[in-house]
């Protein structure tokens, strides 16, 4: 797998992390989903941030060291 393909994927990933996160935070803050679900709406919200966190914060750390990696290779 090239680097440039590599890239697209985590960059994919990171987007549906992000995702996850603003879903999350809609079902807390706007569609009033605890209030509705009780605990089950809780659970539902947190998990969507959580699995939103868990795709985007990993992500971000890969393609940093990939983009280091490739401002060193180009200095040489």
């Amino acid at each position: 797998m090239t680097d440039k393909r590599r890239i697209r994927i985590l960059q994919i990933i990171m987007i549906i992390g992000i995702g996850l996160i603003l879903l999350g935070h809609y079902f807390i803050s706007y569609a009033n989903l605890p209030q509705k679900m009780g605990v089950s709406g809780i659970i539902i919200s947190a998990m969507c941030v959580a699995l939103g966190i868990i795709c985007s914060l990993p992500t971000k750390i890969y393609l940093t060291i990939l983009l280091m990696r490739q401002e060193k290779e180009s200095e040489h």
